[in-house]
């Protein structure tokens, strides 16, 4: 299969991810709170974090299924078309 995205886009992607989790870190890290708000407000970035990829997993996986369901849908068509004669005459 060949991959939809160019290598741009890829960089693209990764590194705004990367400045928008490492900028909240360090957000969170100067908030001008009590350490337990601090380390609350952190585990909730891992969370969001983690819950993202899981989501981009799940979508991703069921994509790839829907496409495969439809190439075995697509090959049993074209069998049954090639199969087909519409000049075929029963009984002669």
């Amino acid at each position: 299969m060949q991959s939809r995205t160019t290598a741009a886009y890829y960089v693209q992607a990764v590194l705004s991810f990367a400045l928008s989790g490492t900028t909240l870190a360090v957000g969170i890290a100067y908030l001008p709170v009590e350490g337990w708000t601090r380390a609350f407000l952190g585990l909730g970035l891992l969370y969001t974090v983690t819950s993202s990829f899981t989501l981009a997993k799940v979508i991703r996986d069921r994509q790839e299924s829907n496409e495969i369901v439809t190439r075995v849908d697509q090959a049993r068509l074209e069998k049954l078309l090639s199969e087909h004669d519409p000049f075929r005459v029963e009984g002669a």
